[in-house]
């Protein structure tokens, strides 16, 4: 008996939703629509089950987007991605570990839903603009467009300095080293000048509610000595854990020239709830 094609592609159903929503939580609801979609299909008159599946994740990841775009105008402060737990070996797929970056994430939030889904199934997934067009319900002329926009938003607002992943990994070190000793000036030194912070609490932890710049003001706000800073792995990426008074925050970081640029630090609890295991990602 051969294995459900559902199940053979899960993983990547999942990591394709994901990119889309920036929301495990919202991925996996979409999952589940998809498959009732599937199981009711005559399956044996699909002939490329896999990128059917991926056509009506898409579908149905759209649809949410949809209606999330509501929703996040309500959400209280800054709003990021979910951080994913992963293992190193994601990184080794340098494409796929950029593309489920919190900052790459982030930079999607800022496109519209079609563009997004465009964007995420050409740049990420590689796929033909005809099958694209099947999916977002658009001419495949139209789709190259989009595609092109989607693509000079996107450049205009990644950072523009790759790092290698040892470069990344000794700052991102040296960062959590500073955050646990709660010294201003070691702070200082492993951040540029002008980084920003951007904290997401959801209104249900503490979190500024707009982003914070400038060195000397995020080091003042980060220098709180009796945190337990932990390194792990999130989305990909050296990243870190830490827990103060109980509460759990997951801190993501953009590293340039050496030094860190952009902190993305999640406080809100309901997005913290795979922080334990790691999650599987596949293109």
């Amino acid at each position: 008996m051969t294995e459900d094609p559902f199940v053979a592609h899960r993983t990547l159903l999942f990591t394709v939703a994901y990119e889309m929503l920036g929301s495990a939580a919202d991925a996996e609801d979409v999952l589940q629509d998809s498959w009732l979609r599937w199981a009711g299909v005559d399956q044996s008159q699909v002939n490329d089950p896999r990128g059917y599946l991926v056509r009506v994740v898409t579908r149905q990841a759209l649809n949410r987007l949809r209606t999330l775009s509501r929703r996040r105008e309500e959400y209280i402060g800054e709003w990021l991605p979910e951080p994913l737990l992963t293992s190193p070996d994601v990184a080794e797929d340098v494409e796929l570990a950029e593309s489920v970056s919190i900052a790459m994430l982030t930079v999607l939030e800022t496109l519209g839903p079609a563009e997004r889904a465009v964007f995420v199934l050409r740049e990420v997934f590689d796929l033909p603009y005809g099958e694209i067009a099947e999916a977002v319900g658009k001419s495949p002329a139209a789709v190259r467009q989009i595609a092109r926009r989607a693509r000079e938003h996107v450049a205009a607002r990644r950072p523009r300095v790759q790092v290698s992943r040892s470069e990344q990994q000794a700052v991102v070190e040296r960062f959590l080293a500073a955050l646990r000793t709660g010294q201003v000036q070691e702070l200082l030194e492993v951040m540029a000048p002008d980084v920003v912070l951007i904290t997401d609490g959801g209104g249900l932890a503490a979190a500024a509610r707009a982003p914070i710049h400038g060195a000397e003001l995020v080091a003042t706000l980060l220098a709180r000595p009796g945190r337990a800073v932990s390194a792990v792995w999130l989305n990909g990426a050296p990243a870190g854990r830490i827990e103060i008074d109980g509460r759990l925050a997951a801190v993501s970081l953009v590293v340039e020239d050496g030094r860190v640029t952009r902190i993305h630090a999640v406080a809100n609890p309901q997005k913290l709830t795979r922080l334990d295991e790691p999650a599987e990602l596949a293109r």
